[in-house]
């Protein structure tokens, strides 16, 4: 079992399953929505995500124009949380709101076409010019 919740404790979630995968994500929207260089994402079994305090203070933002870009978040401390992609069948789950270590690390970067000009990438992960599937780096 993994735990998580938000900065104010309102909200609290745990994932029953292993983690499926992790990545550092510097595109544009998510630098924006988490005020950072890059967002560390882990990736779970839609099933597997059940909040045990707090959900009715879930709140959702959906880019109107993107496919796969919703930032969800607590209505009183701001925090962001996990996202459920019904299409998907994942859960995605901001790596800064686990209380809980995952046991798997980001594996890879991606979108770095798009990184913050003022960061660099100091590890020896993968890089990928925009998302996994999408380009030919490694």
């Amino acid at each position: 079992m993994i735990s998580g919740s938000c900065l104010c404790g309102a909200i609290r979630y745990e994932i029953s399953s292993e983690p499926l995968w992790a990545h550092n994500c510097h595109c544009r929207r998510c630098r924006k929505i988490r005020g950072s260089a890059f967002a560390s994402n882990l990736f779970v079994r839609i099933e597997s995500l059940r909040y045990t305090r707090g959900e009715e203070r879930l709140r959702s933002y959906k880019l109107p124009e993107a496919e796969r870009f919703t930032h969800t978040f607590c209505s009183d401390c701001g925090s962001s949380l996990p996202f459920r992609n019904e299409a998907r069948g994942l859960a995605v789950v901001p790596m800064g709101s686990l209380d809980d270590d995952p046991k798997l690390a980001p594996a890879a970067h991606i979108f770095v076409g798009s990184m913050a000009p003022w960061f660099a990438i100091t590890d020896s992960l993968p890089r990928h010019p925009a998302q996994l599937g999408e380009d030919d780096a490694g």
